[in-house]
């Protein structure tokens, strides 16, 4: 009998080709859009080009400091306005050529002298008389009318710096974090300073962070420390001595012609240089800073600091918004200004130094002085009340969150000493008289609006 040869039909090669090719085409298009898709709508950062990163860990921390515990977790899955770099060599060379000509840079003049403050305490209409500077010979009350007490090896390094990242923590309330994601010449063009109080640098010594036997010149990882000596020339208030280098940082770095704030709360996980050419150079901004979170309008931030205890005085708190209504403080809806909010976090702020942002920052912390250390509420009144006008960028929630990431403060004290615990005793007795005299001010039926300053400013924002 015969075999039977079965033949199997296979397309002619051409056909297979091409088929070969729509797979491709089909896999790379898939590709293309979950990139697109996923960037656009779940990413706030995008980068044209990749640079070359430091790989290695800046710092190694001992296993007792717990650098990365207490993370705050985000939920933000959008993002209306990403935030795009150029090309990181690009980026260098255009900040180099920025700070290598300086000389167009407009300084202000300052207020010398001696006072019973280290920022004068001055009078509400002292403060606000001189808000329209119109004459730039006039001299501007701008703190430092007491020594800020740290060594003269690190203010002549200080001077040296033109672009800064600074931080500072206080009482021992938050960890050292090393900046990521730096290029390989950041660090030749960028200082990063933390300034710290005794009872912080004696943690570091506890956890071995920083030797007892190092003589002056701390760091840690990128950070340069700078020690910040026990004196009566500062506030009793921890808070307040941090506004000191966060509002005034343009007089601790005077040659400096940018600068980044970071709380120490926060990480920053973009490349500064990056940060400062999208946010200042391309868009030509004075500051840039975040939008608050939850809050627009100043009084409900207000409102919430008192609410959660934030601040003590409540009295204070209040007195503080009657001032600003009065001379002229208006909710955000019914001003015609180009800003979409009243209230920041200020955990992030970045400088480019010259006569608006400077005049901004010294009228911000004279503020600070007369009332108290919560930034958010005195932002609004002297942004629209300052003449020149600063440029701000007031950049969305979602990019804030993706250029930091924030931490807890510090949970776990070490052990303190006798000393400091009487004098934490006699801060916690002072809060105790304050809040002893506190009012009830947490919703709009406890204002008198009929006496009230704010009573538009109410109406308005209640509607």
């Amino acid at each position: 009998m015969g075999k039977f040869i079965t033949t199997t039909f296979s397309p002619p090669l051409y056909v297979r080709s091409k088929l070969l090719c729509f797979s491709l085409l089909y896999l790379f298009t898939t590709i293309f859009l979950f990139l697109y898709v996923s960037l656009s709508r779940n990413q706030c950062v995008f980068r044209y080009s990749p640079f070359d990163p430091i790989q290695t860990k800046l710092f190694s921390y001992p296993s007792s400091y717990g650098e990365h515990k207490y993370a705050l977790p985000t939920h933000r899955s959008s993002c209306s306005s990403p935030l795009l770099f150029s090309d990181y060599w690009t980026v260098l060379n255009d900040i180099q050529s920025i700070l290598s000509d300086s000389s167009s840079q407009e300084n202000l003049r300052y207020i010398n002298g001696k006072s019973e403050s280290f920022g004068g305490n001055f009078s509400t209409q002292k403060r606000f008389s001189y808000f329209n500077h119109s004459n730039i010979d006039v001299e501007v009350p701008c703190g430092f009318f007491r020594d800020f007490p740290i060594s003269k090896s690190d203010r002549v390094e200080m001077k040296k710096c033109g672009l800064v990242v600074a931080s500072a923590i206080f009482n021992d309330h938050d960890k050292i974090r090393q900046p990521v994601g730096l290029g390989v010449k950041t660090l030749e063009t960028v200082c990063f300073y933390m300034f710290i109080d005794d009872k912080t640098i004696n943690s570091l010594f506890y956890h071995n962070v920083i030797p007892k036997n190092n003589p002056k010149d701390y760091r840690v990882g990128a950070w340069r420390i700078i020690k910040i000596s026990k004196s009566e020339n500062l506030y009793l208030n921890p808070a307040m001595n941090g506004v000191i280098p966060k509002y005034l940082i343009h007089r601790l770095f005077p040659n400096s012609e940018f600068s980044i704030w970071i709380d120490a709360k926060i990480q920053l996980m973009i490349d500064p240089l990056l940060l400062i050419h999208s946010m200042l150079v391309v868009p030509e901004a004075d500051i840039a800073i975040s939008k608050h979170p939850f809050f627009v309008n100043t009084m409900e931030e207000a409102m919430a600091t008192a609410r959660w205890k934030k601040w003590g005085d409540v009295n204070g708190l209040r007195l503080q918004m009657e001032t600003y209504c009065e001379h002229g403080l208006k909710p955000w809806s019914s001003h015609k200004l180009p800003y979409p909010t009243d209230v920041p976090d200020s955990a992030l702020i970045l400088r480019r130094h010259g006569l608006r942002s400077n005049l901004f920052s010294c009228f911000m912390f004279n503020e600070l002085e007369a009332f108290n250390p919560r930034d958010q509420l005195a932002f609004a009144f002297v942004r629209d009340h300052i003449n020149p006008m600063v440029k701000m960028n007031m950049f969305e929630v979602e990019v804030f969150e993706q250029v930091v990431v924030e931490y807890r403060h510090n949970l776990k004290k070490i052990e303190t000493t006798s000393y400091e615990k009487q004098e934490e005793e006699q801060k916690q007795e002072t809060l105790r008289t304050i809040q002893k005299k506190r009012r009830r001010w947490l919703d709009h039926e406890s204002w008198s609006l009929k006496s009230s300053s704010c009573k538009s400013y109410l109406m308005d924002m209640w509607s």
